[in-house]
């Protein structure tokens, strides 16, 4: 495997630091709110590396974190806790937001074929690791106490901006409005490792501690509970691209002053999902879900190859034109490899060849819409038989997981019924207005989402196609 480091910015040979086995650990939701689509494509590719790694014969162990605490919606230590906003939202108790939206999250990997990671920790229960990390790194004078929280100190930290590339003058007060000066920091990019009552009064989720009663700082978490899983070395850290600065940098700069040592090898972040107004994100614009694309009539896994058909660090655009491309190709490759059948003699050497050139493409720094050619260039090899193809499908889509093999359902849900008889109303009350334009847009509008409406005599019908 060679994949792309973010820590040495080059694409490098993949060499775990125990023989075979991967320690891998990616950075879990913040559980206040729904996952929007843009949040799932990092989860998409990490899901190919995990897959990935373990098709080319390795032993993954992979942890993640559920952030149910003390995430602030600023990351530069103001603002609120994200937890505490989503229960004022909903009128829940903050431990009722977490496991609400901790299943939803859960739910939306299985719909996209996301592999759940063998561990799941909620940072919430970890709190004891926190505090004795904490405690270590203020005795070897690497945080400090002031005005009640504690601090990393960041000049400290050995080479604490090799991974973001950043340096201390992009984060001078007045040179990013995002950024405010918190008058009891030593450093201004200094970041709180442990807040205290005395400074969120209203904080519901909140311990005992040798500073005061107090909760986490977000990213001290990542770290405790990636010790507490792998110990002192882990092999891959994953995220998008947004967690660079700070939370990445943090943890490394704080794991490595706990530990003594450099802590892991390979950083790796998926790129944004934008949308044609910019970053894709839960307040701006559509909030885009997994549910929201089954209700106008996609299925989760027309957004996986969308996904996988763009390289995991280039930038995607998001529109429901391109889903509509990606959604009908998806479906004629469907109907191509349901039509090979179990016959002709096995081709043991072609096998071997296209499995080649598809580990190579995975090797290549995932380069998924090339595994993806791979799997059309063995559907029009004349050469082959069906049960040579149908093999090496079935063997490249224990990565892909598009369920290629899958009928599809011939039922829909409720929710989509649903929608699509509000439509055929909305489509009749314009009509009956004489907004033929509407009416058509509407009919044309479903009929891109593979719906088709049959007008009779009796009224509107619809049939899936």
């Amino acid at each position: 495997m060679k994949i792309y480091n973010t820590l040495t910015k080059r694409i490098e040979e993949f060499i775990p630091n125990e023989g075979n086995t991967v320690k891998m650990y990616t950075c879990g939701p913040t559980v206040y709110h729904y996952a929007h689509i843009g949040n799932l494509r990092t989860y998409i590719f990490e899901d190919i590396l995990e897959k990935g790694l373990s098709y080319l014969g390795y032993e993954v162990i992979r942890a993640m974190n559920i952030t149910d605490v003390g995430h602030l919606t600023s990351d530069s230590d103001t603002g609120e806790d994200k937890m505490a906003k989503g229960a004022r939202r909903e009128g829940k108790s903050v431990y009722e937001i977490a496991d609400f939206y901790t299943e939803a999250f859960l739910n939306d990997m299985k719909l996209l074929n996301i592999k759940v990671p063998s561990i799941i920790e909620k940072a919430s229960d970890n709190i004891d690791i926190y505090i004795k990390m904490i405690q270590k790194m203020i005795d070897e004078d690497y945080a400090y106490l002031s005005n009640g929280n504690v601090y990393f100190d960041i000049s400290k930290a050995k080479d604490y901006y090799q991974l973001s590339g950043k340096n201390a003058d992009d984060l001078k007060i007045g040179v990013r409005d995002t950024v405010e000066e918190d008058k009891s920091k030593r450093n201004p990019a200094d970041f709180v490792l442990w807040f205290t009552l005395s400074k969120f009064e209203n904080q519901i989720m909140k311990w005992d501690s040798p500073w005061g009663v107090g909760y986490p700082g977000w990213h001290i978490e990542c770290s405790g509970i990636s010790y507490k899983i792998f110990g002192d070395y882990l092999d891959i850290h994953c995220g998008g691209v947004d967690n660079i600065f700070p939370h990445h940098t943090n943890e490394i700069a704080q794991s490595e002053a706990y530990l003594g040592h450099k802590w892991c090898n390979y950083w790796c972040h998926g790129a944004h999902l934008n949308d044609e107004s910019g970053k894709m994100s839960k307040s701006n614009g559509e909030f885009l879900t997994v549910s929201l694309l089954e209700q106008k009539g996609y299925s989760p896994l027309d957004y996986r190859f969308f996904c996988l058909n763009s390289h995991y660090r280039n930038p995607l655009v998001f529109t429901y034109d391109s889903l509509d491309g990606t959604r009908n190709a998806l479906k004629k490759l469907k109907a191509r490899v349901h039509s090979l059948l179990d016959e002709g003699e096995f081709d043991e050497e072609a096998f071997q060849k296209y499995k080649k050139q598809f580990s190579d493409a995975l090797s290549s720094d995932l380069n998924t819409s090339l595994m993806i050619t791979v799997v059309y260039d063995v559907l029009k090899d004349k050469s082959l038989s069906d049960k040579t193809k149908k093999t090496l499908i079935e063997d490249f889509d224990q990565v892909l997981s598009l369920d290629l093999f899958v009928e599809e359902k011939s039922e829909i849900d409720s929710s989509l019924e649903q929608m699509i008889m509000d439509k055929i109303e909305e489509r009749k009350v314009a009509k009956m207005n004489k907004n033929f334009q509407l009416a058509d847009q509407i009919r044309d509008d479903l009929l891109k989402q593979g719906i088709k409406l049959i007008d009779t005599r009796e009224g509107t019908t619809y049939e899936i196609i």
